[in-house]
């Protein structure tokens, strides 16, 4: 944990990390939740946020490939593509050939060539981003092999969860606070899912631009915030 409190739009707000088992293909989400906040002895406020990382969510769902298995063979226009994205120090991304596959058979080849056609036009004007603006967020979810992930997703590639919305009010209804799916790294954040629909997304995204959970082994997918 980066630091416990956190000062946004003048209010101070804790968050308060949960560590769970690991959850792979056909685990019980909200039981592993249950389980970590056991731990912890955590009992939650109505007003309290749960909010869960979208790659535990999607590990639930079976939403990823393991690199060794084979199971996941690009085709040679994600090969071509992916040598035109830009690495970040936060991860891969699309920048190699298993996750431009992912983002083609997610989005559609017709929108990530369209995509990519933007993201080259933006750059020779200087501006960076068009690509994933336009390839949306199940593009920006992708998340690539990545040294210092906790193992087996140090070798796969994370796909976006599936109805993010719905699993936050499945969340929320099990454990009587609000709820989010969140996708979070050291360089930014987007919130893909939400319950109730009246809660501040940017807001969320300020509490938790420090990315307090970390992203490497720390196996804390979940957290609660808290006014302090």
């Amino acid at each position: 944990m980066k630091q416990k409190i956190l000062i946004a739009r003048g209010v101070a707000w804790e968050r308060i990390p949960i560590k769970t088992r690991l959850i792979l293909k056909d685990d019980n989400l909200l039981e592993a939740i249950e389980e970590g906040l056991r731990e912890v002895d955590a009992t939650l406020l109505s007003d309290d946020i749960l909010f869960v990382s979208e790659k535990a969510v999607g590990a639930s769902q079976g939403r990823y490939y393991l690199l060794d298995d084979g199971s996941l063979k690009p085709r040679r226009l994600a090969v071509l593509l992916s040598r035109f994205v830009t690495k970040t120090p936060a991860g891969i991304g699309l920048g190699m050939p298993e996750t431009m596959e992912c983002a083609l058979r997610e989005c559609g080849t017709s929108r990530i060539l369209f995509a990519a056609f933007m993201g080259a036009l933006g750059k020779l004007c200087g501006r960076k981003g068009d690509f994933y603006r336009i390839a949306g967020p199940k593009a920006r979810s992708i998340d690539g092999p990545t040294n210092g992930t906790i193992s087996p997703f140090n070798r796969a590639v994370s796909l976006a969860p599936d109805n993010p919305d719905g699993v936050s009010r499945t969340i929320s209804e099990r454990f009587k606070c609000k709820a989010a799916v969140v996708d979070v790294n050291d360089l930014g954040g987007n919130i893909l899912g939400i319950y109730p629909s009246e809660l501040d997304r940017d807001l969320l995204i300020e509490i938790l631009s420090d990315n307090p959970l970390g992203q490497g082994t720390e196996s804390t997918p979940v957290g609660v915030i808290r006014k302090a």
